[in-house]
């Protein structure tokens, strides 16, 4: 192999692994000036293509990977889930099929099935990026019927739910990542602050108390608790006569406007 070919595929494998894909794309591409001969950065190009949403150039990126490397699995996966994008359902099923025959079912479809899950959470990422809000949601849904035991995919998608407004269905997403990692601290302490969005003040504090059993210095389930413990002396103090709604800012749980006005209304 030529040096500078070598040194050119070795800076663009690490800016791919960094996320840094415009420096990956940019440096790859020099590799395909020089040859096309290396299946893994059709692999990579394909990948930052998709990751764009230009599935036809991805497509063809894959498609030359798997036809340098045709048991190149990570490529046939990624044609795979190209193909399903590209509707082209059938010639996403015979790949997937081709893979599952190379590598023997019950490895290759718990394989597949992550694999695909997390390029699905990817995009979801790319669309969020540009805030294209509903097309994430699309994605994260695809992500966690295929792997219901992920729980940072179940996070993402509550996260997304309560940064709309629809604590609802942010509830139920935090609530399946605690049900598929009970120890999943994060989806524990996001539960609490939806919760206490809802409304369900001592269900929330729970949700943050879980949390600290599981992991004592987790700041963030800490700040909560005590936050919303000052909010219910407060509460208290100005006699209201339950807690009142809260809402969450920039990681703060805000004393209501109502216990406010009363403390006015006193002064005065």
């Amino acid at each position: 192999m030529d040096e500078r070919v070598k040194e050119l595929i070795v800076l663009g494998r690490e800016h791919y692994e960094k996320g840094e894909y415009d420096r990956a794309e940019h440096v790859l591409g020099q590799v395909l000036e020089k040859t096309d001969q290396f299946a893994d950065v059709h692999n990579m190009l394909g990948f930052i293509r998709h990751s764009r949403g230009d599935f036809v150039a991805a497509q063809r990126h894959f498609e030359r990977a798997v036809e340098l490397n045709p048991n190149y699995t990570e490529a046939l996966l990624n044609l795979a889930v190209t193909y399903n994008d590209l509707h082209k359902y059938d010639a996403a099923k015979k790949v997937y099929t081709r893979i599952k025959r190379a590598e023997g079912a019950s490895i290759s479809d718990s394989f597949a099935r992550g694999k695909i899950a997390n390029m699905h959470a990817d995009l979801a990422h790319a669309y969020m990026d540009v805030g294209c809000r509903e097309e994430a949601i699309v994605e994260l849904k695809k992500a966690v019927s295929l792997c219901p035991t992920f729980p940072d995919l179940w996070t993402r998608l509550g996260s997304i739910y309560r940064d709309m407004g629809n604590f609802a269905f942010a509830r139920e997403a935090f609530e399946n990542a605690c049900k598929a990692a009970p120890r999943y601290v994060q989806a524990r302490v996001l539960l609490g602050v939806t919760l206490l969005s809802l409304g369900h003040h001592d269900d929330a504090m729970a949700a943050w108390n879980e949390a600290l059993a599981i992991e004592p210095q987790n700041k963030s389930a800490r700040m909560y608790l005590r936050s919303a413990e000052s909010m219910r002396a407060r509460q208290k103090e100005v006699g209201l006569p339950s807690p009142a709604e809260a809402e969450t800012k920039d990681g703060e749980i805000e004393i209501t406007r109502a216990a406010e006005d009363k403390d006015t209304e006193r002064a005065d």
